[in-house]
């Protein structure tokens, strides 16, 4: 019987790990925040989300877009809290102050209308849109959360059989339709919906990208020595198969592995350097679930 159960080490991989987690998660949301700064507010569109609440107070008040945003999603976090349990890490709580910090600093320290196309509003929507989606796509494929009708979501998901992303989407619909409380222009309305599709475009766009995989196999006389250097240079679990040459008839081993997207190039260079004569195919994988890769979720 074990009395101390010694804790997980943590290695200096799991540090660069999550300091580019959290370097991405900052990229993002400077994204994120310059696009309402620079491009929404500017011409007056609304939008989705806590952003597009404190676009709306801010229209009808002045009151800056990130104080509203803070406050929004503090009142947000403590519900969850209450209702949810502590289900909300740190990336989250970064995500919002870190949002409400730069949406604040950039909204005063930007130019009225930095872009020039405070005129022109169907733009201002399409390049808004899709910089701040794929601002939140950069936060979401690093585990992270910029908090708002997420949690909303979340806690009448408790209560009641409805997918998040309908329950995200109708609460978005309904934030935009409010629009024309506050703009008095039918059109602004239009433009809030124009905007809300161009950012879930972008969240998807950058999603598929961060995620979508590859299936590498080789042929090679040099097997082991390959396959050691993907381990050990990569990271990367591989697979030996025993096959056979159906002309030759002469037994040989493939090299199988399966990698995100961005490593296929390491992967290559090893091939070339190991065996320049080895013979290599890809394929696309549409979905990996496992260690290394995404958790297999069922309903």
């Amino acid at each position: 019987m074990k009395l101390f159960q010694s804790k997980p080490r943590v290695t200096a991989t799991d540090v660069k790990r999550e300091v580019r987690a959290y370097l991405i998660m900052t990229l993002g949301l400077m994204m994120y925040s310059f696009a309402w700064t620079a491009l929404l507010v500017p011409a007056e569109v609304p939008g989705g989300g806590v952003g597009g609440v404190g676009a709306l107070v801010f229209y009808a008040t002045g009151i800056p877009l990130g104080v509203t945003y803070m406050v929004v999603n503090i009142f947000l976090l403590a519900l969850g809290f209450w209702i949810l349990g502590p289900r909300f890490g740190a990336k989250t709580i970064f995500g919002v102050v870190c949002n409400s910090f730069l949406l604040t600093l950039l909204q005063e320290v930007l130019p009225a209308d930095l872009m020039g196309l405070a005129d022109d509003k169907l733009l201002s929507a399409i390049l808004g849109g899709g910089i701040a989606g794929a601002g939140v796509g950069l936060c979401f494929s690093v585990g992270g959360s910029t908090g708002g009708t997420d949690i909303l979501a979340m806690i009448i998901n408790k209560y009641r059989n409805v997918s998040l992303g309908k329950l995200i989407m109708l609460m978005d619909v309904a934030i935009v339709g409010c629009s024309y409380v506050v703009l008095r222009d039918l059109s602004a309305v239009v433009y809030g919906y124009v905007t809300m599709f161009a950012m879930g475009t972008a969240v998807d766009w950058v999603l598929s990208g961060s995620k979508s995989s590859s299936q590498i196999m080789v042929f090679s006389q040099k097997y082991t020595d390959i396959a050691d250097r993907i381990m050990r240079d990569v990271n990367r679990g591989v697979t030996i198969l025993d096959a056979t040459g159906a002309y030759s008839k002469t037994p040989q081993k493939v090299v199988m592995v399966v990698c995100r997207r961005g490593e296929a190039g390491d992967i290559y260079r090893i091939i070339k350097e190991t065996d320049p004569k080895a013979f290599i195919t890809q394929a696309s994988v549409m979905g990996v679930f496992g260690e290394g890769f995404d958790a297999l979720k069922t309903k």
